[in-house]
């Protein structure tokens, strides 16, 4: 897909598919990159968030799935409660792509994210016995939890680091456990960034907080700045699935290692490849 859009631009792989594309939670990076991604493909697609949605009348998540079955091909959806991708791919026999579920799983950023590692390494089959530090929130924050599981195929070691109340979910770190994988928790960063291949940050999430003065007492928990890496491997990635607010500097953009922006542009082509999947086409 990268290929095809460096050198054409666009196909018509998709051409008269239609994409419903459902944003329950405000998104840039996972909803333009969906719209994108389905366009050059030639694919047509609908939009619907959460203010112009009939669920601000009431109607549940099932019989708006059950609307749009009728007109798209396939669905992506962002919702805030976590297990609602299911509630979609159970009311509707048409394709549904979870496009991150409240606190719960974020997929095809997982994807993207490995997709990443792969371009900036090289080498899948290298990952075992790698280092990824996860930093921040990782408690509400859904793309380490999807990233974690799936790293953890390729016998990835885990560092997580972030403040006492915003460990990794004790279910996953129990899952990972069961598999043999090895993690490390910990609040000092500095005590394991020279052992770091990959370093994942994320920010802490406002919007999962009830009480504003609890964000504000972690929220600046961590700040990757160029004095924070400079003891770092030279080809350590440093990645983010953004928005950032603070958590890395942009001292840090213009260092080699910063991936985090080639990291967005994965999305768009790793997304591709996956309407392509599930309509058919791959």
């Amino acid at each position: 897909m990268k290929k095809m859009v460096k050198t054409q631009g666009a196909n018509d792989l998709l051409k008269g598919k239609l994409l419903a594309n459902v944003f329950m939670e405000p998104s840039t990076r996972t909803s333009s990159s969906f719209q994108a991604a389905m366009k050059r493909l030639g694919g047509l697609v609908v939009c619907v968030n959460e203010t112009s949605s009939s669920s601000q009348k009431g109607e549940t998540l099932h019989d708006t799935i059950r609307c749009l079955e009728c007109y798209a091909d396939v669905v992506v959806l962002r919702h805030p409660i976590k297990g609602s991708a299911l509630v979609a791919a159970e009311a509707t026999k048409k394709p549904v792509l979870n496009a991150g579920d409240g606190v719960g799983e974020h997929p095809t950023q997982a994807m993207l994210d490995l997709y990443t590692i792969y371009s900036e390494l090289g080498d899948l089959e290298n990952l075992k016995g790698k280092v990824v530090t996860m930093v921040g929130d990782l408690k509400y924050g859904r793309t380490v939890h999807s990233l974690s599981k799936l790293l953890a195929m390729y016998g990835t070691t885990f560092n997580y680091v972030s403040p006492e109340s915003l460990k990794m979910p004790r279910y996953v770190y129990d899952e990972l456990a069961a598999q043999g994988i090895e993690q490390n928790e910990t609040t000092d960063l500095e005590s394991v960034i020279n052992q770091t291949d990959v370093l994942y940050v994320t920010r802490v999430q406002k919007e999962r907080f009830e009480n504003e003065g609890d964000y504000n007492a972690v929220k600046d928990s961590f700040r990757i700045t160029l004095d924070t890496i400079k003891d770092a491997k030279s080809n350590m990635v440093i990645m983010h699935p953004l928005p950032r607010v603070g958590e890395i500097a942009e001292e840090v953009d213009n260092d080699p290692r910063a991936a985090y922006f080639r990291q967005m542009e994965n999305g768009m082509y790793v997304r591709m490849a996956l309407l392509a999947l599930v309509l058919g086409k791959a």
